[in-house]
């Protein structure tokens, strides 16, 4: 089988790579090695070091409809990784995320629509941040799907989720793929689009697709430079070199982590399954932690001397939770995640230790800056 990776020198694109190599496929990569990911000489990037050599590399722009020509000559599988990565950044990089996401997409999707082409399956990479705050029960109403946090009330430091009916504090539930739809941030919109672009197309082709929805990836080789996606770099960066962190809101936000290594697993699942149709996926470990539980883990692995204060700040367009039912992941593609957050975060943090990270922290400051700017940190 010969699968094509698109951004298949950023995190999950790599890992994937590596274990798609070892299982014998013929992989080729199509990625443009951001600078953002891969740093001023993105050459000697750990990424894409890690994969150089190993696989047919051709460095482009997915926008580029021109550069599918040579992508997907004999390509039986298309792994659609490319995209720009950060909930905060997109507040107000709009044009940007959405320039990449929807119209790298697109390009993709043209190309396979008008030219003759070999392939015979899609895996589109789409996110759990289409679900923007996702499914809570409301003692009143039942399953609810709530907005938008408001921030006159996260000023009084009220960051419990309301029901959008009676306006009263609701509790989270597990959010399944029937859930609604309805993203609060740039990025999710791009997502929700590049999703419902691939399963549309290739259904009128007749191509099996499958979007997964990822939820907050981690472990070895994330970018610990790209302040804009993944706390445990920013908590990690800050606290190798003892400095304070800052915990936003009351510290009880809670993510659905899943190791990098189940990420994976998943995926290759997708990639070998027999589906006829097109599906979507939530990938995630189904259980919620809390941002205060992770920087004191991590505290304590590094043997730390940061201090951790809870201040009350926030982000607009930030969720409060999330955490994902994976009973489609286990009955329809047979994956269950192997790697607790316990295991899966002292993994990370062994790798970190090997890593240069000194002034790293600064691209975490140069963010909140940013953001400061544009009115979205409060």
């Amino acid at each position: 089988m010969n699968i094509l990776v698109t951004g298949g020198a950023g995190f999950i694109g790599s890992n994937l790579v590596l274990k798609l190599i070892n299982k014998g496929y013929n992989v080729r990569v199509l990625d443009n090695l951001s600078k953002q990911i891969h740093g001023e000489n993105p050459e000697e990037s750990i990424l894409y070091k890690s994969i150089k050599k190993k696989v047919e590399f051709i460095r482009g722009d997915v926008r580029n409809i021109d550069i599918w020509n040579s992508a997907l000559v004999n390509i039986d599988v298309v792994v659609h990784f490319a995209a720009e990565t950060g909930t905060g950044q997109s507040m107000y990089e709009i044009n940007k995320y959405t320039y990449v996401n929807v119209n790298g997409t697109a390009s993709l999707l043209d190309y396979i629509t008008n030219i003759k082409h070999s392939v015979k399956k899609i895996i589109i990479a789409s996110s759990r941040a289409i679900y923007g705050e996702g499914k809570y029960k409301c003692n009143e109403h039942g399953v609810v799907y709530p907005l938008t946090r408001e921030a006159v009330d996260m000023e009084k430091g009220d960051f419990e989720v309301k029901c959008p009916i009676c306006n009263k504090d609701v509790s989270i539930l597990p959010t399944d793929e029937e859930s609604k739809i309805h993203p609060i941030s740039v990025y999710g919109i791009t997502k929700q689009v590049q999703e419902e672009l691939v399963l549309v197309c290739c259904k009128s082709l007749g191509i099996p697709a499958i979007s997964f929805r990822y939820q907050n990836v981690y472990g070895p080789g994330q970018s610990l430079q790209n302040p804009y996606t993944g706390i445990l770099s920013i908590f990690s960066t800050c606290l190798m070199n003892n400095k304070p962190i800052n915990i936003f809101e009351d510290g009880k936000e809670s993510r659905d982590f899943v190791y990098i290594d189940d990420v994976v697993s998943a995926t290759i699942k997708g990639i070998e399954s027999e589906i006829s149709g097109c599906m979507t996926v939530n990938v995630g470990n189904g259980i919620p932690t809390n941002v205060l539980t992770v920087a004191e883990a991590l505290k304590n692995l590094y043997k730390s001397q940061s201090e951790i204060t809870i201040s009350g700040n926030y982000r607009l367009g930030d969720i409060r939770h999330n955490v994902a039912d994976i009973t489609i992941l286990k009955k329809k593609l047979g994956y269950i995640p192997t790697v607790s957050f316990t295991d899966g975060i002292k993994n990370f943090t062994d790798w970190v230790r090997g890593q240069d990270i000194k002034n790293e922290d600064n691209y975490y400051e140069k963010s909140i800056v940013e953001l400061k700017e544009k009115g979205l940190y409060k």
